[in-house]
């Protein structure tokens, strides 16, 4: 016979530890806690923006392979980018940030095994700042994060996104009935309604390519190996030599973004080396899963409304009591 826990112990209360970690925090398994059974290991996506050349080759083979309909043919007018940004029909999108370089600054090395592709013969000098190292281009293909705690998974009505085995969010558009709810709920702007049925749609992360034991479109065509896809945590691994060379060579900017499992939204499937800040990138410095703070608002909504009805039972009662009791405080 198996002796009982002992009280306040984790065995004890199981049920609290896996309710704190449905919506904020660490989460070590999100697909088996979404119910499946004997998952395999979380895949996702490492995005090294310091080898992407802005090609857009992932833009092109995630359309072509998941049927996207096109999302504009013209130039912003401020950069080589025509897409402007993640949508319902833009499911990569590759950003093209011109940053001033400073005097001191040095390209960074290749990965170990590979050619650094220069991205111009020189710098582009600015005669109006001689003493500048000239401009450089910052390029990073973004996606959907594929968050540990998905808001947007978290408000949906009718089931229409769901975890999958992989660990991954997708949206299942057959089911969506064009609510809404998800797009305020994403700390990522990421994913969007089509404007002509109001259906929402993201990256699926190939879903349909990793049941067939494919890697994702994107990640295939990718041809510096910016985009690498595999097992969350070999990734995570292989990201952190990648910044401690960067950094020991010379480029101490290096920093990874959206790795930590204990981040505001439980650490992304889909992380990033960035060689600026965030915001450079037109990412958030902080994100934080919209749903987070849900057991505390029904905490207060739970104590208002008691306290409402207990005063309501109050504002009856007294006058009851006072009648009864008579204007001399005596009995009738």
């Amino acid at each position: 016979m198996t002796a009982d826990p002992e009280p306040g112990s984790a065995a004890a209360t199981p049920d609290r530890s896996f309710l704190d970690r449905l919506l904020s925090g660490p989460e070590p398994d999100p697909a088996r806690d979404a119910g499946h059974e004997d998952p395999p290991p979380r895949v996702g996506f490492f995005t090294d923006t310091s080898v992407c050349i802005g090609c857009k080759a992932c833009e092109v083979a995630c359309k072509e392979w998941n049927a996207i309909p096109e999302d504009g043919l013209s130039l912003t007018g401020m950069s080589y980018d025509n897409t402007g940004g993640l949508g319902a029909s833009t499911w990569r999108h590759v950003a093209f940030v011109e940053r001033q370089k400073p005097a001191a600054a040095t390209d960074p090395p290749a990965p170990e095994g590979r050619p650094l592709l220069p991205l111009a013969d020189g710098p582009v000098t600015d005669p109006a700042a001689p003493e500048s190292g000239g401009t450089r281009w910052l390029m990073s293909s973004d996606v959907c994060k594929h968050c540990t705690h998905a808001a947007c998974l978290d408000v949906c009505p009718t089931g229409s996104l769901f975890r999958t085995e992989f660990g991954t969010v997708v949206v299942q558009d057959d089911i969506c009935n064009g609510c809404g709810y998800c797009v305020p709920a994403c700390p990522y702007g990421v994913i969007e309604q089509r404007p002509d049925d109001g259906r929402a749609f993201k990256c699926t992360l190939c879903y349909d390519r990793l049941g067939a034991g494919q890697e994702p479109a994107c990640a295939k065509a990718c041809p510096t190996e910016s985009i690498q896809f595999g097992p969350l945590d070999e990734l995570r691994e292989r990201a952190a030599l990648r910044v401690e060379q960067l950094q020991r060579t010379g480029v101490p900017e290096a920093r990874l973004y959206g790795h930590e499992p204990d981040d505001g939204v439980g650490g992304d499937g889909a992380f990033f080396l960035l060689l600026d800040d965030p915001e450079v990138y037109g990412l958030p410095p902080a994100p934080v899963v919209t749903t987070r703070d849900l057991p505390a608002m029904w905490k207060h909504a739970g104590t208002a409304a008691l306290s409402l009805l207990a005063a309501g039972a109050l504002a009856h009662v007294l006058p009851a009591v006072g009648r009864a009791m008579g204007p001399l405080g005596g009995r009738r």
